[in-house]
């Protein structure tokens, strides 16, 4: 545990993930995110065999289950899609034959570099999801995805809030989270990755203008073998902030 402490004196940007580490073992204060530093260091360093990792070795078909349930309920075709976390494309591949114009986000440089590649988006930005939701000028959106995002975040007010601003209104906001109890709105888990309580996401949701259509239960991955119990949330925006 000194280490730790040790290390976040040293850098205190924190490329390793000490304050995560720290609260997913109980000896430090819960972050309200993951460090900026250390999600681009982690994402930078798995580009390249990221889609291995996530897809093959860790089951994570989140992508697809976002485009089946929006087939289920009848969304779309839509007109503009804004994918947060972008990654290498997997959402954006995903759903490109539902949306004519794509931008995707993402605040590792390798790994838009690699969905750039796929041609798969119309625009690209390397940015950090928050701060672009805050600075973005551009024309509003009428879906907005977020798969694999939260985990990274435990404070959803800024997210949600920034979706709001960029997504018109009768839009959608699909996105996945990893589950909790109810005893604290989120945590940091075992693995370094927050986990949200359901009725906290709720209750930011409604706060920010969303009526929630629909919960589905998915297993967002394996992790060490074992299944990591989540949700797929589909939020429209009914009134503006």
């Amino acid at each position: 545990m000194k280490a730790y402490h040790e290390v976040l004196e040293i850098d205190p940007e924190d490329h390793g993930g000490a304050a995560v580490r720290l609260a997913s073992l109980g000896r430090g204060e819960t972050p309200p995110r993951a460090s900026d530093a250390y999600v681009e260091t982690l994402f930078d360093q798995h580009a390249e065999d990221f889609e291995d990792i996530l897809v093959e070795q860790l089951g994570y078909a989140v992508p697809v289950i976002v485009r089946q349930r929006l087939q289920e309920l009848k969304l779309g075709p839509f007109k503009r899609l804004l994918d947060l976390g972008c990654g290498t494309g997997l959402t954006g591949g995903t759903l490109r034959d539902m949306v004519d114009d794509i931008t995707g986000i993402d605040l590792s440089e390798n790994m838009v570099e690699i969905a750039h590649e796929k041609d798969l988006y119309d625009t690209l930005y390397v940015a950090e999801v928050e701060d672009f939701l805050e600075d973005n000028d551009e024309d509003l959106f009428d879906l907005i995805t977020a798969t694999d995002v939260l985990p990274y975040l435990g404070a959803l007010e800024p997210l949600f809030f920034g979706v709001s601003e960029n997504l018109m209104l009768g839009g959608y906001f699909i996105f996945s989270s990893e589950t909790m109890g109810e005893d604290v709105p989120y945590k940091v888990g075992p693995h370094q990755r927050f986990v949200h309580a359901q009725t906290y996401i709720r209750e930011r949701l409604a706060a920010t203008g969303f009526e929630v259509i629909e919960v589905t239960d998915i297993n967002v991955r394996m992790q060490d073998g074992e299944p990591s119990p989540g949700h797929l949330v589909i939020a429209q925006l009914r009134t503006l902030n």
